[in-house]
């Protein structure tokens, strides 16, 4: 059983686990930046691409369950310690790459640091009050502004360090970023294992296994594992696919593509303990509302980004009207809002957890956090694909507006479900002949008092 009170070591769990998770998370999604020099090094087709950062989204995303049902049994300390150094060696592995194949077995086990999300939700978790997880799982999530670290010292790193070689034959250019988050990993590592309590907090230490995979079987957990596809699976797959979509469609340098995409990764990832602490005080649901609105209404505006009407005149002739086109700063601005929209549901689909499951954060954060990223993996491969089939580059958004209609939906459909079954009385409260009996009855009340 969880303390509900603050323990002492509360604030150094957060902290540190909350500075891994950054690191990890800008080594997880570093091919954002770096896949396109090595496309143009290796000669890889824009689907090839795609697929180098969908295999490390996905080896990110299915050990997220066990890993975080692990985390309850273990604790999160042993956990992290061991996350960052198994990442580190097929990070450095990256910098001596010469083939297409290699790069996509490497790329797949550096994956392996999107699962210390599930970890570090689990950890902080079975460390912080009950009346304050929503705020400082918002906190650790803001992690997730490592997508961002990557965009900004990449490009300048890369341009900067061409054709040099350093210490034990370490080459410059793209090939130093890898080399200098291996040797950040370890570092981390370390200490964690120096500032974290040794002795950890284990929920689920004598948990049985089936105990803990339990509520998997509920619907509700999958329904939040949706919403996390569009919240966090999407995020992922546009972090790594829009500075080539800046690159390609504006014309823009690499460097200004990265910073642009940093505008949509910040306020996504930022603005995650807003969503935390709006979710502790107003509700989640109340923030997945707000959500998912914004979001239907930047991804619908992002996928029709350039249009006009055309009226067939009774004389065979026809005229255009009210045509617009989204330029790169209109356009940037929305993808910010976006990202807003993003950064709040990411934090308002985890406050769900530990209210509905306070005693299996673990396994239920773990498979929610898997799904979300599943739908990371997809979505980058799905988006260069429609690409192809449609000749439209706005294709991205389409295929995002779909999915954020489906989990609106579904999460509508479930609320109007639940007043329905809890308060059946009301049912028919909105239909004609009651709203006119429940005026007459106001009436009469109104006329007998007078």
């Amino acid at each position: 059983m969880v303390s509900s009170s603050p323990a002492r070591g509360s604030t150094r769990v957060l902290a540190m686990s909350s500075t891994a998770f950054t690191v990890m998370f800008a080594v997880w999604l570093m091919f954002g930046i770096l896949g396109i020099p090595i496309q143009k090094e290796l000669g890889l087709t824009d689907p090839e691409l795609a697929w180098i950062t969908a295999v490390a989204v996905l080896n990110g995303s299915i050990w997220r369950l066990p890993a975080g049902m692990l985390t309850d049994r273990i604790g999160g300390r042993k956990v992290t310690i061991a996350l960052l150094l198994l990442t580190a060696i097929p990070t450095f592995l990256v910098a001596r790459v010469h083939s297409y194949g290699t790069l996509l077995v490497l790329a797949f086990l550096v994956g392996l640091a999107g699962n210390l999300f599930s970890v570090g939700v689990a950890w902080n978790a079975a460390w912080t009050d009950r009346s304050r997880q929503g705020f400082a799982l918002g906190v650790f999530g803001a992690g997730n502004v490592g997508a961002s670290v990557t965009k900004f010292i990449g490009p300048p790193l890369i341009a900067g360090t061409a054709g040099a070689t350093y210490a034990f034959g370490v080459e410059g250019g793209w090939r130093l970023v890898p080399v200098l988050y291996a040797v950040l990993l370890v570092a981390l590592a370390i200490a964690a294992f120096l500032v974290t309590p040794r002795h950890d907090r284990m929920p689920g230490a004598s948990k049985p296994v089936r105990e803990m995979l339990a509520p998997l079987r509920q619907v509700r957990v999958w329904r939040f594992g949706l919403y996390y596809v569009a919240v966090f699976g999407a995020y992922v797959a546009l972090s790594a696919w829009l500075p080539k979509y800046y690159v390609d469609n504006f014309g823009v340098s690499l460097t200004t593509a990265a910073l642009l995409t940093a505008t949509f990764i910040f306020p996504a990832s930022l603005l995650r303990p807003v969503g935390g602490w709006f979710s502790d005080r107003f509700g989640a649901r109340r923030a997945m509302y707000w959500t998912f609105t914004a979001m239907v209404i930047t991804s619908g505006i992002l996928m029709m980004p350039n249009g006009h009407i055309v009226i067939n005149h009774a004389d065979g002739s026809q005229t255009e009207h009210l045509a617009y086109q989204l330029g790169i700063v209109p356009f940037a601005v929305i993808v910010f809002l976006l990202g807003c929209a993003m950064g709040v549901g990411k934090a308002a689909v985890y406050k769900h957890i530990p209210e509905y499951f306070p005693h299996n954060v673990g396994a239920v954060g773990g498979l929610v956090g898997m799904l979300g990223g599943l739908g990371g993996f997809f979505l980058p491969p799905l988006f260069a694909y429609t690409k192809q089939w449609s000749g439209f580059p706005s294709s991205t958004f389409f295929v995002l507006f779909l999915l954020t209609l489906v989990c609106f939906a579904w999460m509508h459909w479930t609320v109007v479900h639940m007043l329905h079954k809890g308060s059946p009385e009301l049912t028919d409260h909105f239909e004609q002949p009651a709203l006119a009996a429940r005026e007459d009855a106001v009436t009469d009340t109104v006329e007998v008092r007078a």
